[in-house]
Formats: structure tokens, C-alpha cells, sequence
């Protein structure tokens, strides 16, 4: 089953990642892709690309036919939309093409994740109590979890706290889980509060060799989607790490899994037991951190294993070497219950002096829609040990020059930096227990450090740019005129900063402070302030100006001379807290709502967000319709 050239059925940093392998190879690759895409940086990496009609990257037909169209031998699935999908495995092996995963029946029986549970249960796996009834729910026991029974990510996912719940929190899973994977099923078991998510990663041939690659953690969720994972976890022992690698395998072998794979567990931190979760029949965002510590290369092995030859290396053979954690970087706004953000990066650059692997999907310039998962890029880390991985990887995120929209960069540098996340002490309840900081704050003297240092950039720019008398010094003037000022915006704080050219070259600021130059160009400036100098790389978009800091990026807006007063939001106004769909409204005109009632449920990227009363009143207008679009901070209804 030899070949040479592949389709790669998935977008981003997935695409990007397998067609790197792939040329490594000597692998010819053919991408995919919607409108939403045209510009991505997968397309242009890829050495043929095909765009795709209506229905998108869930179409199977339009997939397998451009497959044939480009004389494509194989598909690689990636991760998410049809990767688990049984039917499209079956649909590609029957048009004669070669699938990169597991047999469909294998997709079935394990993709699925009721399935896969009975057949834990059958090997004497230990399972945590689940029904696919919702009228058994309560013998389980609150809380409790629903999740989609043929996909992953986070999507069809719902902690139910009260049986009053379970009905909304039904429906909403289903409708998430239909619009992410073409099937609505659920299932429900019992939500364990404080655990360990650890998976073991599974690869096997079709000569019946099957071996496990060790363990990652990836305790640390919000919305149920993991943000740091890591290999070897810091709680598992080569005890437990051998019985959980043990389980996995004997499971993989009893139904002769072919490919890469990862069977999940939950862990009990006190006691050391474990719980069969769930299995992905195939490669999982977070496999770059076990390629770190074991020196396999995932996708080669799958792509090898494609064709047919068995595996190069036994159980005995694999070694796992120091310690590697993974951060996943999120357009959203941490401060927003981490709900994704819109807009175009201005910047994207990341500093290659910190040794750090990224795999990332978009570019400076890429426009993040709400069509996808707002994932930007996974950064990479690996050294000797936990300790300097963590440093490593915070530093790779504090020195990217990253802009444009809000991430949850510095929300992950204060995770990693925290006392708790360098113990080791990473459950699930972490984000609610540590409660790490969300965003960059910045004291007075900080805030007029970064804003003096876009002043002086600024007046650089400007001095380089004139056409007019630009012979004279800057701000010369014949008569006794107030200095010269930029006025910034900052989190809703204006800072004006004056400042005046000295006769040694120097710059005496508002601030008190004395400042020096000594470079500046469109992409940053050398300078001194307050005896503290360093090169800040600097990015201009319109009234936007990102600067880079020593501890991280800082956007500024610059205030015009003139402002045009706003249009104020009515009073009691509901506004959208994000870009999205409307897909649910749950009242009407007249109805009176108590706080916490869901009024509207907004979807974005694939997933369900609920708009709720924050107090009691009375719905007076109702702006929007089911299906409506609408952009972030649109008004909804009026409740008085």
C-alpha cells in the first residue's frame, strides 16, 4: 500500500502539522478548504489545494471526490470533524483510497463512546457509573456530566448541578453535539469535582503489535477544553503510569487497533484510582508533547502504518526523557468567562532566540471568524525538567509579539508561573481553586513606562516621515508653546503623556522621567527610560499601537484631538458578549425574568453560549430574531 501523496481533510495548525510531516517524508499533500480559509496559512503550505462548497469540511463526498480530482492516494482525517466519523472512514476506503487511522469498525466500536465504555466494562476496566437515560439520571447521583457520545473537544458537554437542569442542559448538548459531529446522541455519568484527566497515547500496526507512548495530563479545562497538557504527568507514579498503559493496550489489542490512538482516564488524586473515560481513535491536539519526550514522531507513525509496515520499536523500547508541557493559545477573552473574541491579528510574531515549538495555523493578517475554534497556536516546551519546561514555555509566551485580538496569553504565563502549577498541584478544579490572573495588569508606573515608550516611537515615526522642515529639531518652535502630548487609551483610562526635545538629544516626559533613542524603524525602537532600556517591537494599525514590554504585549488606542461622542446602550440593554449566531431566544416581550434565567443562547465557533438575567425584571423590547447574526456588544432586548 505504498504511496506518495495525501489530502489532508482538517484546517489549521492540524493541516499545517501533518503536511510538514509530510514533506519530511517525501509525501506529496493536498489541502482543503472554505472561503473562511482562502488566505490560511495551510493552503499556501500545501502543495495542492481544492476549495470546498457548501457543507464544508463535514461534506465527505466533496472530500473524496477532490481527493480523486488531485490523484491523492490517501486521507489523513487530522482531529474534529470527520476524523471519528465511521461512515467517512468506509466511504474512503470503498472509493479506493487509503485511510490514515483506524478501521472503520474500530472508529465504531471505539469512537463511540457508549460502545467503547461497554467494551471497558467486558475487559475489566474500570468505569465510572453512566446511563444513556435520562430518566436514570438520578439514580447516578448529582452532579452529574452529559457528554456527546461520538466526539470530543468540549462540544455536547454539560455539568448538571440540579435535576431541574437536566432538561435545558440535555437539548443544548444535543444540538451542540449535532452541529459538531453529524450525530446528537449523549450519554451521562457521574462528574467527579476534584481529579486528574490523564490519557495514554496508543499506537498500533496491523501485524498486531500495539505499544503505549506513556501518559499526558490535561487537568487544567475551561468550558471542558483542555489549555495546558503535559508529559509525563506529575502525579503519576511508573506504577500507575504501567497499570493505566496496561489497560489501554490490553483494550487496543482485543479489537486489533492500526494507528495512533488515546484512551482517557480519570484519575482520583487521593487515592490513586482510575476510571475509563473514553477513546479518540485518533491523533490528539496535545501529541506533541509526548513526540517531545519520546522522540516519535506521531504522523510519521501513522502514515507508515498506512502503508502497511509494522511498528520499528517494542514496549521495551520506549524511553521517556525529560518533561515537555503544552499550552494552547485561544482567541477569547478570559475576563469574558473565556468566551472566544473576533477580529484580524495585527501581529503574530514569535522570538526565535526562546527555544520553543509552535504549531499555529495563522499568520499577522489572519482574520479570526467565528466559523471555527478560535485556536491560534499550541506553543511547545521541553527541557530535563518540569521546573525549566514551565520557565521555558512562559517565557516563549511573554516574548511573542502577538496583537490584534484578545487571547488568553497572559492568563496561561500566570498559570505556569503559579507556586500550585509548579508543585504539581494541577486537578481539575485548578482555574477555580488557583484562580490565576486573567490578564496583564499593569501599575502606574508601568503604564506610563509602555506609554512613553509608544511616545517616543511615535515622535520617531513622525520625524521620519515629515515632509515639511524636517531639518528641525522635533517640536521647534519660536515661541513658548506647551510641549508636545499624545493622549493613549487603556482599559478605559486615558493616559497623556508630554514631552520635549532637550538640547543633548535627550527627551525630558510629563512624567518626570528622561528618556533616549537610540533607534527606531516601523518595527520598533531602541530606548532608554527611567535608566531601563530595552527594544520594544512596536505595531500600528490604525488608532491601535501594540507594544511589546518585557512582560508581554500592552494595546494602546490612540486618542484623537476630536472625539465624536458614542452612542450610549439603553438602559437595562442586554448586549451580546461575543460575535454569534442567535439559535434560541427563551422569552418574549412582557415576560419577567429573575436573575440567572437564560434569555438567549448565542453559538460561536461551534459551540453553545447561554446570555443570562443578571437581575430581575421585565423583557420591555426584543431586538433579535433565531438565526440572526449579530456582533459583539449588539444590543439583544431591553429588561427593565
Amino acid at each position: 500500500m505504498i504511496f506518495n501523496s495525501i489530502l489532508i481533510a482538517n484546517r489549521g495548525e492540524i493541516a499545517c502539522r501533518v503536511i510538514k510531516t509530510a514533506k519530511e517524508m517525501g509525501i506529496r499533500s493536498v489541502a482543503v478548504y472554505v472561503d473562511a480559509d482562502k488566505d490560511a496559512p495551510f493552503v499556501k503550505d500545501a502543495d495542492e489545494s481544492v476549495k470546498l462548497k457548501d457543507g464544508g469540511y463535514l461534506d465527505a463526498d466533496q472530500i473524496i471526490e477532490a481527493a480523486l480530482k488531485t490523484d491523492a492516494q490517501a486521507i489523513h482525517p487530522g482531529y474534529g470533524f470527520l476524523s471519528e466519523n465511521a461512515s467517512f472512514a468506509r466511504k474512503v476506503k470503498k472509493s479506493g483510497l487509503i485511510w490514515v487511522g483506524p478501521s472503520p469498525h474500530v472508529i465504531s466500536v471505539m469512537g463511540d463512546k457508549l460502545k467503547a465504555k461497554e467494551l471497558a466494562i467486558k475487559a475489566d476496566v474500570p468505569t465510572l457509573p453512566m446511563t444513556s437515560n435520562p430518566k436514570q439520571a438520578s439514580k447516578i447521583g448529582y452532579p452529574l456530566l452529559i457528554k456527546a457520545a461520538a466526539g470530543g473537544g468540549g462540544k455536547g458537554m454539560r455539568i448538571v448541578n440540579k435535576s431541574k437542569e437536566l432538561k435545558d442542559s440535555i437539548i443544548s448538548a444535543q444540538r451542540e453535539a449535532l452541529n459538531g459531529f453529524n450525530d446528537d446522541r449523549i450519554f451521562i455519568e457521574r462528574y467527579v469535582e476534584k481529579s486528574r484527566h490523564i490519557e495514554i497515547q496508543i499506537i498500533g500496526d496491523s501485524h498486531g503489535n500495539v505499544v503505549h507512548l506513556g501518559e499526558r495530563e490535561c487537568s487544567i479545562q475551561r468550558r471542558h477544553q483542555k489549555i495546558i497538557e503535559e508529559s509525563p504527568s506529575p502525579r503519576v507514579t511508573d506504577e500507575i503510569r504501567n497499570k493505566m498503559g496496561d489497560a489501554a493496550v490490553k483494550l487496543a489489542k482485543q479489537i486489533k487497533y492500526e494507528s495512533a490512538g488515546t484512551v482517557e482516564f480519570l484519575f482520583d488524586d487521593k487515592t490513586g484510582e482510575f476510571w475509563f473515560l473514553e477513546v479518540n481513535t485518533r491523533l490528539q491536539v496535545e501529541h506533541p508533547v509526548t513526540e517531545e519526550v519520546t522522540g516519535i514522531d506521531l504522523v510519521s507513525e501513522q502514515l507508515k502504518i498506512a502503508r502497511g509496515e509494522p511498528l520499528q520499536f517494542k514496549q521495551t523500547d520506549i524511553n521517556w526523557k525529560g518533561s515537555s508541557i503544552e499550552a494552547r493559545l485561544y482567541a477569547e477573552d478570559p475576563n469574558n468567562d473565556f468566551l472566544p473574541e473576533i477580529g484580524t491579528l495585527i501581529a503574530f510574531d514569535k522570538d526565535e532566540s526562546v527555544e520553543a515549538r509552535w504549531d499555529s495555523g495563522v499568520t499577522k493578517g489572519t482574520i479570526v471568524g467565528t466559523d471555527f475554534d478560535p485556536m491560534l497556536a499550541k506553543i511547545i516546551s521541553y527541557a530535563p525538567n518540569r521546573t525549566d519546561a514551565a520557565g521555558k514555555l512562559a517565557k516563549a509566551l511573554e516574548s511573542a509579539h502577538i496583537g490584534g485580538v484578545k487571547t488568553n496569553r497572559d492568563f496561561l504565563i500566570n498559570c505556569l508561573k503559579s507556586s500550585e502549577f509548579i508543585d504539581g498541584n494541577t486537578t481539575t478544579d485548578f482555574i477555580d481553586r488557583v484562580n490565576p490572573a486573567r490578564k496583564l495588569t499593569l501599575d502606574q508606573d508601568s503604564l506610563e513606562h509602555v506609554t512613553a515608550v509608544a511616545t517616543l516611537w511615535l515622535q520617531a515615526r513622525n520625524r521620519d516621515n515629515a515632509n515639511v522642515a524636517n531639518f528641525m529639531p522635533s517640536g521647534w518652535t519660536n515661541g513658548r508653546l506647551p510641549s508636545q502630548a499624545v493622549v493613549f487609551e487603556h482599559e478605559g483610562s486615558e493616559i497623556k503623556i508630554g514631552y520635549k526635545l532637550m538640547r543633548d538629544g535627550s527627551f525630558k516626559l510629563s512624567t518626570g522621567k528622561n528618556a533616549n533613542i537610540y533607534s527606531a524603524d516601523n518595527h520598533g525602537i531602541d530606548c532608554v527610560y527611567d535608566d531601563k532600556r530595552h527594544y520594544a517591537k512596536v505595531t500600528k494599525d490604525a488608532d491601535k499601537l501594540l507594544v511589546h514590554m518585557p512582560y508581554g504585549d500592552v494595546m494602546l488606542n490612540i486618542k484623537p484631538k476630536f472625539v465624536i461622542p458614542g452612542l450610549e446602550v439603553a438602559k437595562g440593554g442586554l448586549t451580546a458578549p461575543m460575535p454569534g449566531k442567535v439559535i434560541d431566544i427563551k422569552v418574549k416581550k412582557g415576560k419577567k425574568v429573575k436573575t440567572g434565567d437564560t434569555l438567549v443562547i448565542l453559538e460561536a465557533m461551534k459551540m453553545e453560549h447561554s446570555i443570562k438575567a443578571s437581575e430581575d425584571g421585565t423583557v420591555t423590547q426584543l431586538l433579535i430574531s433565531v438565526n440572526d447574526q449579530v456582533e459583539n456588544g449588539a444590543l439583544l432586548m431591553i429588561v427593565e
